[in-house]
C-alpha cells in the first residue's frame, strides 16, 4: 500500500534499471547513490530494481540495497519477487519454445542460458561464458539444460552485436525479445527471451500494483532498449546522459552519465516530486 509518511512526494516508486543506470563502467555504484537511496526510501519511496539480470547474486544483493523488503524485477520482467518474503509473480516460457532453443544452442554452438527464478545453466565451457558469470557475481559451472528443476522463465542468448540484432528482428507471436548491452562486456548483445506480454513494462505495473501506486506516479530510469516498455508507460521517465537514443527520445528528463551518478540526480528528481 502507499506510504503515508507525511513529507511523501507524488512520486511514490522508483524502477531502477542496473547496467549503465546503478552500475557504471567501472562495474561500480557511484558512491552518491546509496545516499540518495536511503534519503528516498526515508521519504516514503519505493525503490525497484528492475534488470535483465537474475534474481540471484550480485543483482539481488542490489535488490536489497536498494529496498530489503520490497517488489523487485528481474529477467527483463520474467521475475517479480519480493525478496524479503519469496512471493513470486513470475511467468515461464512456453515449453516447447525452451525445447526448441536448447535444439537450437546445441547444433550452432551460440552461447544459450537458461534461468529459472532462482538459478540458471548454460552448456558453453567459452571464455564468454565464464565473463558473463563473474558479471552476474557467480561461480561459473557448465550445467546441463535439463538439470533446471523449476519452471523457466527467461532464455537469453549472448551474440556478436550483428547477431543480435538479427535475432531481435525476427518476430515471434508467442515471446518477447529485447536487446540489452553492458558497460562491462562491451562486444556482447544480450538477446533476453521472455514469454509475450512479458517486459519490464508489465513487471513494473505489477510492481506498483501491490504498493497500491497509480502508474502517474511512478518514475523510471533507465538507459537501453530493454527499458522502453518501462519508460514508456511511468508518468516520469528518466534517460541516463549515456542511453540509446530511442530512450532519449521517450524520456521526459535525462540526467547526468551513470559515471557521473546521474541515478543519484534522478532520485533528488524523485524526491521533488518530479
Amino acid at each position: 500500500m502507499m506510504s503515508e509518511h507525511p513529507e511523501a512526494t507524488l512520486i511514490q516508486l522508483v524502477g531502477i534499471d542496473v547496467d549503465g543506470t546503478l552500475l557504471g563502467s567501472s562495474g561500480s555504484v557511484h558512491p552518491e547513490v546509496w545516499d540518495a537511496a536511503r534519503r528516498a526510501r526515508a521519504r516514503g519511496i519505493h525503490l525497484a530494481l528492475c534488470s535483465g539480470r537474475p534474481a540471484f547474486g550480485s543483482a539481488l544483493e542490489y535488490a536489497r540495497d536498494l529496498d530489503a523488503n520490497g517488489w523487485h524485477v528481474f529477467q527483463n520482467g520474467a521475475s517479480i519477487v519480493d525478496v524479503a518474503s519469496g512471493k513470486s509473480r513470475s511467468v515461464p516460457l512456453p515449453v516447447d519454445v525452451v525445447q526448441g532453443f536448447i535444439t537450437r544452442a546445441r547444433s550452432t554452438g551460440d552461447l544459450l542460458e537458461l534461468y529459472t527464478d532462482d538459478e540458471f545453466a548454460n552448456e558453453s565451457d567459452s571464455a564468454l561464458a565464464r565473463e558473463h558469470a563473474r558479471l552476474l557475481g557467480v561461480p561459473f559451472e557448465v550445467r546441463r539444460f535439463e538439470s533446471l528443476v523449476h519452471a523457466i522463465v527467461r532464455a537469453q542468448w549472448l551474440l556478436s552485436h550483428e547477431q543480435g540484432r538479427l535475432m531481435g528482428s525476427v518476430a515471434h507471436p508467442d515471446l518477447e525479445v529485447s536487446l540489452s548491452t553492458s558497460p562491462l562486456m562491451t562486444e556482447t548483445t544480450f538477446v533476453g527471451i521472455t514469454r509475450a506480454g512479458v517486459s519490464k513494462g508489465s513487471a513494473m505495473r505489477a510492481v506498483a500494483e501491490e504498493y497500491g501506486v497509480p502508474m502517474s506516479d511512478v518514475m523510471y530510469v533507465g538507459d537501453a532498449e530493454n527499458d522502453l516498455s518501462a519508460l514508456q508507460i511511468v508518468g516520469h521517465p528518466v534517460a541516463m546522459a549515456n542511453a540509446a537514443p530511442s530512450v532519449l527520445k521517450v524520456a521526459k528528463r535525462t540526467v547526468d552519465h551513470v559515471d557521473a551518478g546521474g541515478l543519484a540526480q534522478a532520485l533528488e528528481l524523485a524526491m521533488a516530486g518530479g
